[in-house]
């Protein structure tokens, strides 16, 4: 009874574990090692050794401009978006009238395919007819050229993220339902104001939330994409040519399939390092304790 009941559960999974060893595994471990190749998707792959990994590192000077990029948009966007993120669930968290239309409101971001989210800000951020430099112009201010400037692309792309922080308000808005009112009670018996027991209770008690949002920033930062390649495609002079997108242009516009690899692990790596960075120091500002 026992082995049938066991057989019975394993053809049911069969599936979803052949998924994961076909489409996951398989290219996981066939990444490896296509990235010590040199294989262009024509021909079969040819074992180089660590060369694309010393061209990487020595001879392509647009790896460690994308690295910088990417680095730069990760340290504003993902504070930034943390931020935003919990002032806008403190601020949603009131009871006020209307509480669910403001949710609302502000989570729509969150819910807009990305690709048309990047074409609404590429209008948006136009240096002539843009709606940001018109309601500068309005206040006596003339607007920089945004996009179009090495100086102010990256920063478009970030206030662009921080546009998008409703996603992440939902869940800290969850996190403060969480906090048990008794904590406040109290604060309120020793005589804490608002400020210091938003300060005391609310912050603390919400640590693992920012801190489980702070992770997957991290992450979706280091792989940031879809926008950079539908408003800029990497320009003006490579000031938002991010670590993925030269990825993409490495294997999909020059077929250089190996060393895309390469970089992919590299990438890997960098935010397995990142994330046992951040687990590590948990401990020292994560309260778990009720």
């Amino acid at each position: 009874m026992a082995r049938r009941s066991n057989l019975a559960g394993w053809l049911l999974v069969a599936p979803v574990v052949m998924g994961l060893l076909v489409f996951t595994l398989y290219p996981f471990v066939a990444s490896l090692y296509l990235s010590f190749c040199d294989f262009d998707v024509f021909n079969p792959p040819r074992f180089i050794g660590f060369w694309n990994y010393s061209t990487m590192l020595t001879r392509d000077p647009l790896f460690w401009k994308s690295l910088v990029n990417v680095l730069y948009y990760t340290a504003f966007a993902v504070p930034l978006g943390i931020v935003f993120g919990v002032g806008l669930a403190l601020l949603l968290n009131a009871r006020v009238a209307g509480q669910s239309v403001y949710r609302t409101i502000f989570f729509l971001p969150a819910i807009v395919p990305v690709v048309a989210t990047s074409v609404l800000w590429i209008w948006l951020l136009n240096p002539q007819i843009g709606l940001v430099n018109t309601l500068l112009r309005l206040v006596g201010v003339e607007g920089p050229a945004w996009l179009a400037s090495v100086a102010w692309s990256k920063p478009s792309l970030i206030l662009m993220g921080v546009w998008g922080a409703g996603g992440s308000m939902i869940i800290y808005l969850a996190g403060l339902k969480d906090i048990p009112e008794t904590l406040y009670e109290a604060a309120l018996v020793d005589g804490a104001n608002l400020w210091q027991r938003t300060w005391h209770v609310t912050l603390p008690m919400l640590t693992p939330v920012i801190f489980f949002n702070l992770v997957m920033g991290m992450i979706g930062s280091f792989q940031y994409f879809t926008q950079a390649y539908v408003m800029t495609e990497g320009g003006p002079l490579d000031s938002t040519l991010f670590y993925a997108l030269h990825l993409f242009y490495q294997a999909f516009r020059y077929l250089k399939m190996g060393y895309a690899s390469a970089m992919a692990w590299v990438l890997f790596v960098i935010v397995v390092a990142v994330t046992a960075v951040l687990f590590r120091s948990q401990g020292k500002w994560v309260h778990y304790g009720r």
